[in-house]
Order: C-alpha cells, then structure tokens, then sequence
C-alpha cells in the first residue's frame, strides 16, 4: 500500500510536467489545426535557459531562493516567448496556404535546429544542478520501514500546474484575447473578415505556449535535477500523447492525458519492466482512440461545407 501511494504522488507529478507541456500543444492545434513538433525542444530551451539563469544569478551573489526562483521564471519564459515568436514567423506563417503537410516538415526541421544549437553551444554532456528546493513530509510508513515522501518540490510542480490551467482556462473564456483564439479557432477566414487580427492572435499563442513550455523545463530541472539537449525530443513526444488522448484542443484534457501517461509510465516502471513503459503508454492510448477517437476529453470536429 505504502509503495503504490509513493508511485502515485511520482506519477502525478510527472503527469503535471507532461499537461504543463501538452497545454502548449492544444493550443496551438486549437487554433490552426497543426502540430507544433518544435514545441518539445522550446521546452528544452527553458529548462537550458532557466539553468544558466540560476547558474547566472548565484555568481552575482543573489542567495535567495525564493527570489532567484522569480527572476529565473520570468527570464526564461520572456526568452522562450521569443523562441516561440521566432517559430511562428519562419516555420509556420510563410507556409500558412501551402499544403498541410509542409509547416509540419518545417517545424522538425526548427526542431532539429534548436536541438543541434543547444548541443553546440552548451555541450552533448548532462548537465547536474544540486537541489533548490529540500525535505517535504513523510505521509506514512509501510512494511519494511518503507517511508512515503511527499516533497516541496512535487508539491510546487502540482500547484504551479493548476494555477497555471485555472489562469490561461480564465484567459481563454473570459478576455478579449481568449474571444479572438475561440474565433480564430472556429475559422479564421471568418475571424479575420470580422476584424480580428488572426496574424497576431496565433503569434501571441505560440509565444504563450512557449511560455509556458519554459515554465515546464523549470519544473523538470528542479525536480530531476539533470538536462541534456535531448530530453526535448522525449518530452514533446509524452506530451503529444497526452495531448491526443486527453483530447487535442482541450485545456483540461491536456493536463488529464499528462496524468494519464505519466501514472500509467510511473504504475509500469514500479510493478513491470521499466523497458516497456513506452510501450504501455502508448498501447493505452491506442485503445483509448479506438473507442473514444476525439480523445478523453476531445470533441468532433464539424466538417464545413
């Protein structure tokens, strides 16, 4: 018993960091209809900008955490708001009338691009950061004396998670920025012919999706403690499932895919072969599409003729 709880606080918080990132993905599609592939590595961006921003701020002797944390926060998502800026502009806005499968090209390509200029400029090597942010609370004890923890840091990545799907569902459903994504999602040939200015509402999604994705890379380097230039690609892969199987458009459904693949990978690692977690996570999201296609949470999209 005490072991299972242990894995499912384990899961639940690596599921937040996966909805954190998924959150990025739905948007996007939500309003364009295509896959943001380089959004993983934004992702690894963050969590590479967020380490040399700590790495930064402790040579200029700022010894608070809490203040360090801020600063790192605000830096690294304002960065990557860039990155995502810089995306829409040169991988999706030239090929916005070209045929569907173009953008998606261009976008592995920036995907290749980001991960080449990380490696290059950072080094191929993991890159350590001791911990931030210590102890927690010893919730019970089981046999064996089997201790289950509950840290400040799994807590932190829980409470930033939902804070962050409570502000941007508000966001999206209450202010005049939300109305113009909804329109543009809706059609944006419309949207446009009703003055709304559709170039710059998707621009500022991908750079809120962006932000957003930094805000995970934070979360992943202070909660694993490790980086590389490559966990990106593994990231945005785990987040493009839970996307899919929470149902891709959906804010909640994103971060209720990210729990779903993260307690199913966590679940398989701790009782089965650590080998095959991939293949359970994705087998599960297989079944669910089959009897469910719009995802968990998704809806049918209406075909306009």
């Amino acid at each position: 018993m005490a072991y299972a709880l242990q894995q499912l606080i384990n899961g639940v918080t690596l599921g937040m960091i996966y909805g954190l990132i998924a959150v990025g993905y739905t948007m996007v599609y939500g309003i364009i209809g295509m896959i943001n592939f380089a959004h993983g590595d934004v992702f690894m961006v963050g969590a590479f900008l967020s380490l040399i921003s700590l790495v930064a701020l402790s040579a200029l002797g700022i010894s608070s955490v809490p203040l360090a944390l801020a600063i790192t926060l605000i830096l690294a998502a304002a960065i990557a708001g860039l990155y995502g800026w810089t995306i829409e502009r040169v991988a999706y806005r030239p090929l916005r009338g070209s045929f569907r499968l173009a953008p998606l090209i261009s976008a592995i390509g920036m995907s290749i691009v980001l991960q080449n200029f990380v490696q290059v400029s950072q080094g191929a090597r993991a890159k350590p950061m001791p911990a931030l942010i210590p102890g927690g609370w010893t919730l019970m004890r089981g046999e064996g004396g089997f201790a289950v923890q509950l840290s400040w840091m799994q807590i932190a990545v829980v409470v930033t998670t939902l804070v962050i799907l409570a502000g941007f569902t508000w966001l999206v459903t209450r202010t005049p920025l939300g109305r113009a994504m909804r329109a543009c999602e809706q059609d944006l040939k419309m949207a446009s012919l009703l003055g709304i200015a559709t170039d710059r509402t998707i621009s500022l999604t991908f750079v809120i999706g962006a932000m957003l994705a930094a805000v995970a890379g934070l979360m992943f380097l202070l909660y694993y403690g490790v980086i590389d230039f490559f966990i990106g690609f593994i990231a945005g892969v785990k987040a493009f499932t839970a996307a899919v199987l929470g149902g891709v458009g959906s804010l909640p459904g994103a971060v209720l895919g990210g729990l779903a693949i993260g307690l199913i990978e966590t679940f398989w690692s701790a009782y089965f072969s650590v080998q095959y977690k991939d293949v359970a996570a994705f087998s599960i999201l297989v079944l669910v599409l089959i009897f469910m296609p719009t995802g968990l949470l998704g809806r049918a999209d209406v075909e306009k003729v």
